[in-house]
């Protein structure tokens, strides 16, 4: 029996699939394959799920987006988890109650559509909110974290509710990614404005992005340090432009890394130089923002 059949026999309804490819769904655009993939339609689907892998003893990881992630080269003998069937969104005033496969293009779609205001920044990072909230995604005007207000996650055999300050949110860190909790949907706070002041703001963070490095990449590697930025100091320890087979530390920005039709291990060889060249030259111990997979 496939890994997939083996999962819709356990259960019928679930959406699953065989033969994942990382590289197709990652904005790295490498990687190898997983043996499964599923997207469970509600949260004690999940849970009940997850609870399989556990007692079956499947290796198992989260996947939303794609955007700020490593997935490893090779064969992952598992099941990749997608959050397709977490889509909802409902306004209940200034709070926002959406669910973790929602992405970040509509939920800001549907604020504006509402007149809610806060979430501007996220304008142009590639994400699902379930990503975005494990990760802590944003930029430095602010982060997804300081508009959680509630998180709904699942884990094996279970589905409860943590709040903003259970979730221990750290610059591009949260409880979610220490211990393998799946988030499958949060409470977001905004405030009433205008329209025409939400697309000024909007128009102002994509603007900022618009002079990041085009091309495959995960986004930042590296989190800033408080003292420098991780870019200026990849810069100025002369690594702009440094490759390793088809990875490549980005002339634009230098806390960014291409792949160039690299393997997931370039990649990785290519961050471990990087670390090792700042932390030698400059004391500076980069810690990285992307998540391995699996």
């Amino acid at each position: 029996m496939t890994a997939a059949g083996y999962l819709r026999a356990h259960f019928p309804q679930l959406k699953a699939g065989e033969q994942f490819d990382f590289a197709r769904h990652t904005s790295i655009g490498c990687g190898g394959t997983a043996a499964a993939w599923a997207c469970p339609s509600d949260g004690e689907e999940l849970a009940s799920l997850l609870a399989l892998c556990e007692r079956e003893r499947i290796p198992y990881c989260f996947l939303g987006a794609g955007a700020n992630v490593l997935p490893q080269d090779g064969l992952f003998d598992g099941v990749v988890i997608r959050f397709c069937g977490f889509r909802k969104l409902r306004a209940e005033g200034c709070a926002v109650r959406v669910g973790a496969g929602v992405t970040g293009g509509r939920l800001l779609r549907f604020a504006r559509e509402n007149c809610l205001a806060g979430a501007e920044f996220l304008t142009g990072i590639p994400m699902t909110v379930g990503g975005a909230v494990a990760m802590n995604a944003g930029v430095r005007e602010g982060h997804i974290g300081d508009l959680v207000s509630g998180v709904v996650c699942a884990v094996p055999g279970r589905v409860f509710s943590l709040s903003s300050e259970a979730c221990r949110f750290g610059e591009k860190d949260s409880i979610f990614l220490r211990e393998k909790i799946a988030v499958i949907g949060a409470e977001l706070k905004f405030k009433y404005s205008f329209p025409d002041e939400i697309e000024r703001r909007r128009c102002y963070f994509r603007l900022k992005r618009a002079s990041l490095p085009k091309g495959r990449s995960m986004g930042c590697v590296f989190v800033n340090p408080e003292e420098e930025s991780a870019g200026a100091l990849i810069e100025r320890c002369g690594l702009k432009g440094v490759r390793i087979g088809g990875a490549r530390v980005s002339e634009v920005h230098a806390n960014f890394i291409l792949n160039e039709g690299g393997s997931s291990a370039d990649v990785s060889a290519l961050i471990a130089l990087v670390k090792e060249r700042v932390e030698r030259e400059t004391g500076v111990v980069l810690r990285e923002e992307v998540r391995r997979l699996p």
